[in-house]
């Protein structure tokens, strides 16, 4: 019994939480009222509702890139952050990416992209955050983003944001012999 508690005090860290706390976190996009769920599977270190304030940073960067609001977007961004896009070439510095995206960020959204089941971990100090969410996009349909933050000077800055478009099984096939195609 004893090599059994001592197996899942080592492996809880990186084992899900079996009924994940549920907090529902305020969220507006585009003017509608959206909700995330943050399940926080492995509490900060201190105690602290650091999964609460990374979901909330979290989710003003996605509101401020749905009110195209240029500066609080990129605000959010550590100094050598970085973004990944969907397509592979997409690698970029967050100044490579704000010069990317300026045009995008003229009108009155630069785009709009609602999260849903986000999943939040920590670094044993808490000083390191990452995550993945479901997105829900109007141009991509369903895409998925993960990443990380880091804590500077009390403030969660994103560190690394990765864009991907989930692909069902079924479909891989398919899809690996038309991005083979669009190489050639």
């Amino acid at each position: 019994m004893r090599k059994i508690a001592l197996l899942l005090l080592l492996l809880a860290p990186v084992l899900p939480a079996q009924s994940p706390s549920k907090k529902t976190l305020g969220l507006q996009p585009s003017g509608a009222a959206e909700r995330v769920v943050a399940r926080p599977n492995r509490a900060a270190p201190d105690g602290s509702r650091a999964s609460e304030k990374v979901a909330a940073v979290l989710n003003d960067w996605h509101n401020a890139a749905a009110v195209a609001d240029e500066a609080r977007y990129f605000g959010h961004f550590t100094p050598d952050g970085v973004f990944m896009g969907t397509d592979a070439t997409e690698r970029w510095t967050a100044t490579e990416f704000r010069a990317w995206a300026k045009p995008h960020f003229k009108g009155k959204t630069a785009w709009a992209f609602t999260p849903h089941h986000r999943f939040i971990f920590f670094s044993p100090d808490g000083a390191i955050a990452w995550f993945d969410e479901m997105l829900d996009t109007p141009n991509m349909g369903p895409c998925r983003g993960s990443g990380v933050l880091q804590r500077i000077g009390g403030v969660w800055k994103i560190a690394q944001y990765n864009l991907s478009v989930p692909i069902p099984n079924a479909l891989v096939k398919d899809v690996v012999k038309q991005i083979a195609a669009a190489g050639k």
